[in-house]
């Protein structure tokens, strides 16, 4: 009876790290899912109310970066080195992306846009944790990219 409780208790956490490392199955998108998991989180950010408040959104994007580090392990481990159905990290990025910018749509389309960018470019230290196995590393390249994309669109808005 044990082991039988014990499977069925793995098999809700598994089915649970998939619906959050997958973004409710967004990850599944049959192609360009991590653009689809940064668009499903703009979504989100657009049209929740508490998005005005850049304090808000950076304490949800960590606290979904922390539940998001074993998800995308779990996701690993059956998919194998950073699956592309793992469109969590996607999405707490874009959310660090657009935290404490304005909430006027040509910013956070530009912020978008520099987060894709440097999500794919990966630059440094962004590639270093692009190249660790596990979760942490799944999670943190697009926490960089999402940090240099945020900053990037700082500086715009001071300039402009």
């Amino acid at each position: 009876m044990y082991t039988r409780l014990q499977t069925i208790g793995s098999s809700a956490l598994t089915g649970y790290y998939h619906v959050l490392g997958t973004v409710a199955f967004f990850g599944h998108a049959p192609f360009a899912s991590g653009t689809v998991g940064s668009a499903v989180a703009l979504a989100a950010y657009w049209f929740l109310p508490f998005t005005g408040n850049g304090t808000l959104v950076l304490l949800v994007a960590l606290s979904f970066l922390f539940l998001g580090i074993p998800a995308a392990a779990s996701l690993e481990r059956r998919y194998g080195d950073d699956p592309s159905v793992v469109v969590l990290d996607e999405a707490v990025g874009m959310w660090i992306a657009l935290a404490y910018l304005p909430k006027i749509w040509y910013i956070t389309i530009g912020a978008f846009l520099l987060f894709r960018l440097f999500d794919i470019v990966k630059p440094q230290p962004a590639r270093y944790f692009d190249n660790m196995h596990g979760g942490g590393g799944i999670m943190m390249d697009d926490v960089i990219a999402a940090v240099y994309a945020n900053l990037i669109m700082q500086i715009i808005i001071v300039i402009l």
